[in-house]
Formats: C-alpha cells, sequence, structure tokens
C-alpha cells in the first residue's frame, strides 16, 4: 500500500527523462528530501564557513569540490540562493530540509528569505534542528513551536497530513524525548538512528550518514518497523563522502563516488527498505564533499576533484549530472502522500463518554497497550478524531493480548457492522473509509466481549 501507482510513476518518470520538457513542467516528488545548508557567507561576510580547515577564499576553500557559483553567500537570495532553487526544481526534489541552528541564529535569520525563494518555485522547506549548545528535549519543543509560528504562514512551509517536517540531528545525544509528545499533532519529528529503542516519542527515523548508505545497515529492519508502527522512514543517500580539505589529518573514512554507481547503490538501497521519504546528504554541504550542487568542471587549481565522469559526463555537462540523476530517482520515487504515516496519532480526539483512567488520548498515542475505554452499560458511545486530511483506510486496533470480540461500529454516519478483533491477528481491523474524509466518527452500538467501546489505537492511512 505504501507505493503510488504504477501508472503515476510513469507519468512522473516520462516527465522527468522526455527531452524537450521543461525542470518546471515536471512533478516535483514531495519524498523527496535535500538537506540544504545555509551558513554560508561571501566576502562581505568574510566568506564564513568556506575558509573552514585553514584555507583562504576565494580561490582556496575548504572542500574538496569548488562550487560553480564560486565561495557564495547564503543570504544572497536574488543570486545564488535563486540559483540555488532552479538547480533543485531540475532536481525534481520538491523539499528542503534547512539546516537550523536555534533561535536568532545567523541561519534562522535567513530562513525568510529562503522560503521566499522556495516558494517561487514550488519548493517546500521542512527543517534539520541541529545540535546547538544545550539543546534539550524541553527547547526542541519549543523551538518546533518557535518555527510553525514565525514560518508557518509561508506557502512553502511543509506539510505532511498537516504536520511540519523536523529532522532531529544526533537525536541520540539526549535519552528521554517525551516532551515531543506535546507537539504531535502539528509535527513530524524524526530520530537520526536506525534502533527501534530508541524512537519512543518520535514521528519517524533518518540516518543522514552519506557512507553507512552504501551498505544500509538495519534499513531494511527499520523500515519494517516503521510500517507497523506508524512512522515514517526516511533513509539518507549520498553521492559520496570526501572531508579531507575541509579537516586536515583527519582520519574519518571516505566514499568515493565511482562515477555515480556509489549514488545509484545507495537509492537503490533505499527503494528497496521500503523508504516512505529518501533524503539526500546533500545538496550543498561542501565541507564534507556530498554535494549534488554543481561543482565547476575547472576549478581554480589541480587541488579539486571535479564530477568528470559521472554517468558517462566530462566538461560543463557532468557539473549538473547528480542534479540530473537524482530527478531520475526522484521520478521512481514519486511524489504522494506516503501510505505509512499514521493521519490520526496525535490528533485531536473526543468521545461522548469515557470510563475513568482510559480516555480518548489513549487510542492515538502510538501506544497499543493503552486503551480507549466508553461508559459502561450506555450504549452507543462516539469517538470522534480530526485527521486535519483526508484518508481513505482506517485501522483499528485492541491491546494484542486481549481475548476474541467483536465490536458494533458505524463509521462515519454510515450503517453498523460487526468487526471481529482476533489475538490470532494482531487484534486488528481494517477499515475503507471516503478518501475525502478530514475525520472520523466512530458510534459503538455493541461489544461482545465488555459492555462498552474499546480502542487501543486508531489509525488513518492515506491509501
Amino acid at each position: 500500500m505504501r507505493r503510488i501507482s504504477t501508472f503515476f510513476a510513469a507519468l512522473l518518470l516520462l516527465a522527468a527523462t522526455l527531452p524537450g520538457v521543461s525542470h518546471a513542467a515536471a512533478a516535483l516528488s514531495s519524498r523527496t528530501h535535500l538537506f540544504y545548508y545555509p551558513w554560508y557567507g561571501g566576502s562581505s561576510t568574510g566568506y564564513r564557513h568556506w575558509q573552514q580547515g585553514g584555507h583562504t577564499p576565494p580561490d582556496d576553500v575548504g572542500a574538496n569540490f569548488y562550487p560553480v557559483l564560486g565561495p557564495y553567500d547564503s543570504g544572497d537570495f536574488t543570486g545564488a540562493v535563486e540559483q540555488h532553487m532552479r538547480w533543485i526544481e531540475q532536481s525534481g526534489a520538491g523539499v528542503i530540509v534547512y539546516s537550523w541552528w536555534g533561535q536568532g541564529s545567523y541561519e534562522d535569520g535567513l530562513a525568510a528569505g529562503v522560503l521566499e525563494a522556495a516558494a517561487r518555485h514550488g519548493i517546500r522547506v521542512a527543517w534539520h534542528l541541529e545540535p546547538y549548545s544545550g539543546r534539550t528535549a524541553a527547547s526542541t519543543v519549543s523551538d518546533i513551536g518557535y518555527i510553525q509560528s514565525r514560518y508557518g504562514s509561508s506557502p512553502a512551509y511543509y506539510r505532511e497530513g498537516g504536520r511540519g517536517a523536523f529532522y532531529v540531528f544526533e537525536s541520540l545525544r539526549i535519552t528521554d524525548w517525551t516532551p515531543l509528545d506535546q507537539v504531535r499533532s502539528s509535527a513530524i519529528v524524526l530520530a537520526q538512528t536506525t534502533d527501534t529503542s530508541k524512537v519512543a516519542h518520535f514521528g519517524g527515523m533518518y540516518t543522514y550518514d552519506a557512507i553507512a548508505g552504501a551498505t544500509a545497515p538495519g534499513w531494511r529492519e527499520a523500515g519494517a518497523y516503521c510500517e507497523a508502527n506508524g512512522l515514517v522512514w526516511a533513509p539518507s543517500v549520498g553521492p559520496g563522502y570526501v572531508d579531507d580539505r575541509a579537516v586536515p589529518g583527519n582520519t574519518t573514512p571516505t566514499l568515493g563516488r565511482d562515477n555515480g554507481a556509489t549514488y545509484d547503490r545507495e537509492w537503490q538501497n533505499a527503494l528497496s527498505s521500503n523508504a516512505d521519504w529518501v533524503s539526500v546528504t546533500s545538496f550543498n554541504e561542501w565541507h564534507e564533499g556530498s554535494v549534488i550542487e554543481p561543482a565547476r568542471s575547472s576549478p581554480p587549481s589541480g587541488a579539486y576533484e571535479t564530477f568528470a565522469g559521472a554517468y558517462g559526463t566530462s566538461g560543463a555537462a557532468s557539473e549538473t549530472a547528480y542534479l540530473d540523476r537524482t530527478r531520475y530517482w526522484a521520478a521512481q520515487l514519486g511524489g504522494p502522500p506516503p501510505a505509512s504515516v499514521n493521519l490520526a496519532q496525535g490528533r485531536p480526539v473526543s468521545a461522548s463518554g469515557s470510563q475513568g483512567g482510559y480516555p480518548p488520548g489513549n487510542a492515538v498515542d502510538g501506544n497499543a497497550s493503552s486503551y480507549w475505554e466508553s461508559t459502561n452499560n450506555a450504549f452507543p458511545q462516539t469517538f470522534t478524531v480530526d485527521l486535519g486530511a483526508a484518508a481513505s483506510r482506517l485501522v483499528l486496533k485492541l491491546p494484542p493480548s486481549w481475548g476474541a470480540r467483536t465490536q458494533t461500529i458505524a463509521v462515519n454516519g454510515g450503517s453498523p457492522a460487526g468487526y471481529v478483533f482476533d489475538p490470532a491477528n494482531g487484534n486488528t481491523v481494517t477499515i475503507p473509509v471516503s478518501g475525502t474524509d478530514h475525520s472520523v466518527r466512530l458510534t459503538f452500538t455493541g461489544n461482545t466481549g465488555w459492555p462498552a467501546g474499546q480502542l487501543s489505537e486508531v489509525e488513518a492511512y492515506a491509501s
């Protein structure tokens, strides 16, 4: 059910590959996310970041590749940033993941300008919450609220099922993320890990590491876990990794591009792990040599590498080779919302009645062991959840250890029907619903196991 229709995928691929079709005319993939770094400064700001590793711009920069734009300024919204958005549009990616270093940071100060440029090209902006000094789970919740308030009205603000997307870099630095429950209804927050024991309170998982993408350790297991638990799986792929000039003497492993074969292998690994989104490391992290942003084919000196040879290209054509290849893979992935996003999780709920200690919020908390129970011996009873987006499929659950029972339920005013919850099938039932419904109202009129309506989880999916 995750996969887009073969027909739609074929249309996207055709639009991405036909000669003479402009990049603007091709659909952008909302499931392809590019990590975007707005931390650079040009000559007027003292070449911020470009001098990393003891280098002296403009010809000598802290990167193994040299940008086509030279050492640009991330605040040049009508120049460098506008060109970035054209290139991102060319890549077919529909979302950038904006590196954000806290309220009032340099990157925060540039966000509005980047959002405006992105909006002009139909590109959406998600957020990469970086590990600034003093970051805590509580400050992360505050940051999400700040970003929503300050930037949420922008047409470029990315939402999936009514919720913004926030990737938390180095999430394992913090052990207790309970405060994230406060933003569950408005934000999909992704942990950077494949360890499924470290994702409590999160809405998804990603990896970031471009080197790990070559072997994809634990990716299939992470993808399966996310699908089973209504989380987003967004593995990260990259064309290569090399930081020798930015960090002289560093012993970090490198990963060669192999003329594009590395990038293809990582994309194949992501798709075979049943990815909901694919995050690309990176559009422009120049220090780590993971860029798909065009690199100059004739750099200022022989100290730099080039993209020559990528997918059989050379010269100027090689500069955009990774953009064009991203467009190919983005078309394979497609654009509709991922079917595995649970639209009900954390959303507003209400019920006509509840037994003490078993409130309706228990049925959308992501915990199959907690449950809602209506007032006893008082049928009919109703349970309503505001999804914020259209759903076509409901999944109703009871705790897996409970005995079998049949509950009589009417969905959105329809005819009541008996639904069998059987522990042999995980105490789970699936119900198709109208693809236009943005809320779900369940009316309970019977239960063979207990004189009340009962639900441990209500899940809703786009397809």
